[in-house]
């Protein structure tokens, strides 16, 4: 009978490092059913809304970014590290892991080091082609690096680094497995990732504004944000466009269901869910992300052939009209495209995750190395 075990997950601060430990644990406790989860995260809304729909317990520390900020804010940063190792070391010898997962985000630091410090098995997985902050520094302590995208090794240690992928939450595994035909009424789907990005909500509903005519019979799908929800919906009803626009999507899986094309930001997680569907797209990084990570994760599947990227100050309404139209309107290609993002997936990412897991934990495999990741 297979043995319960009990995991501490830490990170956050966008759905981004959120979800991959969300899916994460829904493998862990597929396979070893009992298993028992607590999720160490920030007091942000976005990380206490993300998990409170999956029912894991969650608790918080204190803590603050370094990376980026002001001298002050970096100040506070550091004067508060020593308050947040106590409260990690404090949630880890109540709660009692077999083994802490750190997923990115700076909350990760004070609790993977607490984990280190009272001996507790330690993992850490990185979503982005270029790692954070908190990944690259904690690397040194930790007892194995799980990567998504291959090239992100020659930030870490070879000997402790595997590539797995980046995990896919269940419900979106399963709608991968129901193929979508192209229907007679096209459907774009425009995502700026958590919060939203106001440059796309301009160029896409100018899009709409501007060609009335190419895109009539388009329904859009559209998540601005809060800040521009009202002006894009305006937008949108002017021009008589058949469109859902929404804040903030919670469930993703209904809506990837509908998509046949994505307009998007190029965030990892993102990214990983629309390989696993087959969703093409048109990726427009964020041009202010760390190291400018976001386009080097899109270059990945634009190198494989499954989306279009575009450096957002570059880009105008007109160009990304005609892109929309001209594949919209060109089943095969975006036939094409879709498979294309299939073959860069790693729908295994998950069940490789939790294998390595179990082998920090000594834990007896009882189907061999299934969904075992690559070293490289």
């Amino acid at each position: 009978m297979s043995r319960a075990v009990r995991l501490m997950f830490t990170g956050g601060g966008t759905g981004g490092h959120l979800f991959p430990a969300i899916a994460t644990a829904e493998a862990i406790c597929r396979r070893l059913p009992g298993s028992e989860i607590l999720f160490v995260g920030t007091k942000r809304k976005m990380d206490k809304s993300s998990l409170k729909q999956y029912g894991y317990a969650t608790c918080s520390i204190n803590s603050r970014g370094l990376k980026g900020k002001n001298f002050l804010s970096m100040l506070q940063g550091v004067l508060v590290l020593p308050l947040s190792c106590f409260q990690a070391m404090y949630q880890i010898l109540r709660f009692k892991p077999d083994l802490v997962v750190g997923v990115g985000g700076y909350v990760t630091g004070p609790v993977v080091a607490a984990a280190r410090l009272l001996g507790r098995p330690t993992l850490i997985h990185e979503q982005n082609s270029i790692p954070g902050l908190a990944n690259r520094k904690l690397s040194r302590l930790v007892s194995r690096i799980c990567i998504s995208l291959p090239g992100s090794e020659r930030w870490f240690d070879r000997k402790k680094t595997v590539l797995t992928g980046n995990p896919v939450r269940q419900a979106i595994l399963k709608l991968s497995e129901k193929n979508k035909e192209l229907g007679a009424q096209p459907t774009l789907l425009v995502l700026g990732g958590s919060l939203g990005a106001h440059r796309i909500n301009q160029l896409v509903s100018g899009v709409f504004a501007g060609c009335e005519t190419s895109l009539a019979g388009v329904k859009v799908i559209h998540q601005t944000g809060e800040a521009d929800l009202e002006e894009v919906k305006a937008v949108y009803r002017e021009h008589k466009i058949d469109a859902t626009v929404v804040a903030f999507f919670n469930d993703m899986a209904s809506v990837y269901r509908e998509a046949d094309l994505l307009v998007s930001r190029a965030g990892a997680t993102t990214l990983a869910e629309l390989a696993v569907l087959g969703k093409p797209a048109i990726l427009i990084p964020y041009p202010h992300a760390a190291d400018n990570h976001q386009e080097q994760n899109a270059q990945y599947y634009v190198e494989g052939g499954g989306a279009l990227m575009f450096v957002e100050k570059d880009l105008t309404v007109e160009i990304l009209a005609e892109q929309i139209t001209e594949l919209l309107s060109n089943t095969s290609q975006l036939e094409e495209m879709a498979e294309s993002m299939r073959k860069r997936a790693f729908p295994q990412a998950a069940e490789r995750i939790v294998d390595e897991c179990l082998r920090l934990m000594n834990y007896p495999f009882e189907n061999g190395n299934r969904g075992r990741g690559n070293n490289v």
